[in-house]
């Protein structure tokens, strides 16, 4: 299995096709397999790399919770690209991966070329802030005490994932079983530090509003908890488009992969040709 060596954590990736690069960041309840309609559509033109963050094996899964967290998750994907000797790339992150995805442009804006941002958000808007935060601590006690098979089934059949059952069984079917896999401790850690512990992205508009690098918003109609954030991020980004997706909930990219694939690839041709226009909040 291929690995990268960060500071304190092995990362597993996969990697196929050639070309422009095109790294993909997974979400809480996903890992590199979940990228799989995207990587067998971009790798016929692009080089395409997904990785497992640390805590979702074969990735290690650090003890110290003091080693989670989305400043650790920002400087593994920069890791991933050094190792991989990327000097840039195009992001393509879902829920909790757009958030790396936009915290590592924020940091590290001369290594990324453009960022879709999928489902991004959740616990960001003030008014559902400490709902949130309580919500995550509690999930991620329950994940010690219940295990992963159990929590799956709570986050499978939750209000933002149920459409993905009743759209594609089978893709459901995979996905609870690639989720029911995962390691209860890595997730447990994962969204205490992450999760309850990242910073709204209301406390990043100063720095949105500087990031001049295209983007892409995409989120589903139905992702209720991504809605708001979805539109703030439009409304801040100086260079960003929206797309949302009728009847779709958190997980985009599965629920409707060949619209996904073809927005998404839009969207880099554009940015390739230099026809992404800037949007109007300049700032």
């Amino acid at each position: 299995m291929p690995f990268i060596d960060q500071a304190d954590a092995r990362l597993y990736y996969e990697e196929t096709g050639s070309g422009y690069p095109i790294v993909f960041v997974h979400e809480f309840a996903a890992d590199a397999r979940e990228w799989e309609h995207q990587l067998r559509a971009f790798s016929r033109d692009y080089r395409c790399i997904a990785f497992n963050a640390r805590g979702y094996p074969p990735s290690d899964v650090p003890a110290d919770a003091v080693r989670y967290g989305w400043e650790s998750s920002r400087d593994d994907l920069l890791a991933m690209l050094n190792g991989l000797k990327i000097d840039k790339a195009h992001l393509v992150g879902l829920s909790m991966g757009a958030y790396t995805a936009l915290a590592f442009g924020m940091r590290h804006p001369d290594r990324v070329s453009a960022i879709v941002a999928a489902a991004c958000g959740s616990g960001s808007p003030p008014s559902l802030r400490a709902n949130f935060i309580r919500d995550a601590k509690n999930t991620a006690q329950a994940f010690l005490e219940l295990g992963s098979a159990a929590l799956a089934e709570v986050i499978g059949h939750s209000p933002t994932r149920i459409q993905l059952k009743r759209k594609d069984p089978r893709a459901w079917a995979e996905f609870m079983s690639h989720l029911r896999e995962h390691s209860a401790e890595g997730s447990s850690h994962t969204m205490a530090r992450y999760q309850a512990g990242r910073p709204s992205l209301w406390s990043f508009e100063a720095e949105l509003r500087r990031l001049r690098l295209p983007v892409l918003v995409a989120v589903g109609d139905e992702d209720e908890p991504c809605v708001e954030a979805s539109l703030y991020l439009k409304r801040h980004l100086p260079n960003a488009g929206l797309w949302m997706a009728p009847n779709t909930g958190h997980a985009i990219n599965l629920e409707e992969p060949a619209a996904f694939n073809q927005v998404t690839g839009d969207f880099f041709s554009a940015v390739g040709r230099g026809a992404w226009r800037r949007g109007f909040a300049d700032g």
